[in-house]
């Protein structure tokens, strides 16, 4: 009972990371709303991948690396930061672009593998989040660990994250927030692509901050 409860209690803290706003909340309500809710879906499974690859080489002792090589630990912010950056121009750029909803509510193959890659890289482009999982995991964990909780909780992450961003999803597909994103459709963009450009900036300027 003591280790269930352990284990319960780390599935709620990563659950209030996971809701905690960020750019994964903000790719994938924007998903939802502006494709499809299997588009919101698969984007929702692929942030919960990218929790579960997080989990495993946290697992590993990977992150471990991170903060003992500095060199390598400051390269994947920058190039994290520098990939939220470029997705948020993308986003503003493409904001004045009709959308044919017609075509879009049902998901295509095409455009749900790009959903749930582009949540996947979104994921994983923030290094901070792989130390979070390092951080709680060394300090959550009990020592020595049960066997079956190191192999029980990179799933049960995945499906925490999923979860949690499948609501997102079918909460910003539904007809109203639809409707108001297509009458609103450039202004939400904007706003999207600049949250996102400026939670990158932030990364890359808090990476050259601490390397000083």
């Amino acid at each position: 009972m003591h280790d269930l409860a352990i284990l319960f209690s780390i599935l709620g803290v990563f659950l209030l990371g996971a809701i905690s706003p960020g750019p994964s909340f903000v790719v994938v309500s924007r998903i939802a709303i502006s494709s499809s809710r299997a588009d919101g879906v698969m984007a929702a499974i692929g942030m919960g991948l990218g929790g579960f690859l997080f989990a495993c080489i946290a697992m590993a002792g990977l992150t471990a690396i991170l903060l003992q090589v500095e060199w390598l630990n400051l390269a994947l912010r920058v190039a994290g930061g520098a990939y939220l950056v470029w997705l948020g121009i993308n986003i503003w750029r493409a904001a004045p672009e009709p959308i044919e909803v017609a075509e879009t509510v049902a998901g295509r193959p095409g455009t749900l593998w790009k959903s749930f890659l582009r949540a996947l890289f979104v994921q994983l482009s923030n290094p901070k989040t792989a130390i979070f999982y390092a951080s709680m995991f060394a300090a959550l964990l009990p020592s020595p660990t049960p066997t079956w909780m190191l192999f029980a909780l990179p799933p049960l992450l995945f499906l925490n994250e999923t979860m949690w961003y499948t609501v997102v999803a079918l909460g910003f597909s539904s007809r109203g927030p639809r409707a108001v994103y297509l009458r609103s459709k450039a202004w939400i963009d904007r706003a999207a692509g600049l949250v996102v450009g400026a939670l990158g900036l932030k990364l890359i300027t808090d990476s050259a901050r601490t390397s000083l």
